[in-house]
């Protein structure tokens, strides 16, 4: 988030191609550092280049992480410096041109990669800042039971204490946990991967804490018959308050939540798969987030169509019904209760099932070119999510597969999926 220079992904909007670079000391600054007796820049200062429409955001994280700004520069072609300067100029000649060729045009041509995604989605994303030979040596906060009397199986959701490092990571992005031990070959155990279930700013909105949704992974061996539990996920679900957990990351880019407060966002997801999509509800609805956020203030549609087997297995149900009361023109929650809803031909209640019952209001929205649709959990719901969407869009004369493929070149079909 950090970087020196956001400029090469600024410039798409009027607001945007307004930049900004922020001098910036102090940064990350705890009580841990305040010990040393430099700067944790050692080179002094930190510059920070900003888009306009940015600007207020940017200064309350600086705020946040202990920085100060000490000077605000604005920026034209001629005073970058960093070899952007060109790339700046060539990339307005060229938004010019697009502007003026027809809508239809614009649509129907595949963007340059790269491009789409510095336009609809954060200029800088954090990526392995603490790797496999190096992790964040993190403590557990809170470890929370989810599934409620009489669900199945074990859901936890899990806060941990990042302060004393520099671990930073936007909606949508995973880390990399290392349980102990070593693997059957003997060998240091490697790292499993977790969606992150908070926004940023974590779930105390402090910039200190990064939160996880776990299931205790547990099955039959298909030989011995006796139970096997996962050894990462029982690891996690274990921990106790104070206890020491390795984490890498962050990691990822398919699951970024668009930066257009306007954007309409639908979310299909089964069980823990919920995780990105607590963090993209709470950044869209929580109090206490909007105003972190006064740059990001949603004002579009969420639809969150949630498939689970039983009511107590409903994760972060008092957080889902609360944000559907205080914004029912802005959240939709539909889910699917497998164990306890019947689907039309009289079998269980699947998410593809709910998705066939709303196909056509749902490929209505999904033809909006600022609708984002996210798909996260198990891969076996991807089929009949295409099958119920693909007869909807038939009925229009559109070919699913076509406008799917055309979706994912715009960046607005987004799956992580196992």
């Amino acid at each position: 988030m950090f970087n020196s220079s956001a400029a090469g992904g600024a410039g798409n909007t009027a607001s945007g191609s307004r930049l900004f670079r922020y001098e910036v000391v102090g940064l990350r600054q705890n009580s841990e550092t305040d010990k040393t007796n430099y700067p944790i820049r050692r080179s002094g200062s930190t510059f920070i280049t900003v888009p306009y429409n940015r600007m207020n955001d940017m200064m309350q994280r600086i705020l946040r992480m202990g920085g100060k700004i000490v000077g605000i520069e604005p920026l034209n072609s001629e005073t970058l410096t960093n070899g952007n300067a060109a790339a700046s100029k060539s990339s307005q000649s060229a938004q010019s041109a697009s502007a003026a060729q027809p809508a239809k045009m614009q649509a129907d041509s595949a963007p340059a990669a790269g491009a789409k995604h510095e336009a609809l989605f954060e200029e800088n994303v954090p990526v392995n800042i603490y790797r496999p030979n190096s992790p964040y040596l993190g403590k557990c906060v809170s470890n929370e039971e989810l599934v409620g009397e009489g669900g199945i199986g074990t859901v936890r959701h899990l806060i941990f204490d990042v302060s004393g490092g520099d671990l930073r990571y936007l909606e949508g992005q995973s880390i990399g946990i290392i349980p102990p031990g070593i693997d059957k070959k003997g060998k240091p155990e490697k790292l499993r991967l977790y969606s992150i279930a908070s926004t940023r700013h974590g779930d105390h909105v402090d910039d200190k804490t990064v939160s996880l949704c776990v299931r205790q992974l547990e099955y039959k061996h298909p030989e011995t018959g006796e139970t096997v539990y996962g050894v990462c996920s029982t690891h996690l679900c274990n921990l106790k308050e104070g206890d020491e957990v390795k984490i890498t990351g962050p990691v990822g880019k398919e699951m970024l939540l668009p930066t257009d407060p306007n954007a309409n966002v639908i979310m299909f997801a089964t069980g823990t798969g919920i995780a990105p999509f607590r963090a993209y509800l709470w950044r869209m609805f929580k109090d206490a987030e909007r105003q972190a956020n006064p740059g990001y203030q949603f004002k579009g549609f969420a639809w969150l169509v949630f498939g689970i087997p039983t009511s107590p297995n409903i994760l972060y149900k008092e957080e889902l019904e609360e944000i559907q009361q205080k914004y029912p023109e802005n959240f939709r929650l539909t889910c699917a209760i497998s164990r306890e809803q019947k689907n039309a031909s009289g079998g269980r209640m699947y998410i593809q099932d709910r998705v066939a019952e709303h196909a056509d209001e749902l490929w209505k929205l999904i033809q909006q070119e600022n609708t984002h649709t996210y798909i996260c959990g198990l891969k076996g719901m991807e089929g009949g999510i295409d099958e119920a969407l693909s007869a909807a869009a038939a009925k229009d004369g559109v070919t699913w597969s076509d406008y799917q493929k055309q979706m994912k070149k715009s960046e607005r079909w987004h799956v992580e999926t196992y």
